[in-house]
C-alpha cells in the first residue's frame, strides 16, 4: 500500500503482488495487513489515475483484484461497463445484471466497492438523478462526474 497527494486528496492504493486490490481516500480505512511499500504496479496505477484526474484517459489498464460476494461481483462487474462520462442508476444495475428488484443490494455493493474510482462507483446515481453516497463524499462523486462529462464533450447540464 502506498499514499499519493492528488489534485482531489490523499489517496491510497494496494496491490497483492500481481493486481490492485484497493483503492481508497484518506477518510477510508486502509486495509489492515497492508505494508507501507511503494511497488511498481502501485506506481503504474498512481501514474493512471493522475492522467484520469486530468482528463487524459478513460480506460484504466491495469490487473483488477476484487474480492466480494457473488452480487457484489455482479455489480462491480455491471460499474465497470458504465461508459466515461454517463452514470446510471441503482435501479438501471439491478435491471442490467438481471435483479430488478435488489436495487438496494446494488447500492450495498457499491458502497463495499474496493477500487473507487478505477471500478467507478461514482457513476452510479439516484433514480431521481440525484448524487447519494459516496466514500469520498459527495463533492468529490460531483467532481468525478463533471471531469468525466468535460472530457467526455458533454455539458455540466
Amino acid at each position: 500500500m502506498y499514499y499519493y497527494k492528488t489534485d482531489v486528496g490523499l489517496i491510497g492504493i494496494a496491490d497483492n503482488g500481481q493486481a490492485v486490490t484497493d483503492l481508497f481516500f484518506a477518510n477510508e480505512i486502509a486495509p489492515g495487513d497492508a505494508v507501507q511499500k511503494e511497488t511498481s504496479l502501485i506506481r503504474q496505477t498512481a501514474h493512471q489515475m493522475e492522467e484520469y484526474l486530468q482528463g487524459k484517459r478513460r480506460f484504466f489498464d491495469l490487473p483488477l483484484h476484487l474480492e466480494g460476494t457473488a452480487m457484489q461481483q455482479m455489480v462491480w462487474k455491471a460499474l465497470l461497463k458504465i461508459p466515461y462520462g454517463q452514470t446510471r442508476s441503482y435501479k438501471q444495475i439491478a435491471e442490467q445484471i438481471g435483479r430488478p428488484r435488489a436495487y438496494r443490494a446494488v447500492g450495498r455493493a457499491n458502497n463495499r466497492n474496493p477500487i473507487s474510482i478505477i471500478v467507478p462507483c461514482h457513476r452510479v446515481i439516484g433514480a431521481n438523478g440525484k448524487l447519494v453516497g459516496y466514500g469520498g463524499g459527495l463533492e468529490l462523486k460531483q467532481h468525478l462526474l463533471n471531469l468525466e462529462r468535460v472530457h467526455a464533450g458533454q455539458s455540466f447540464a
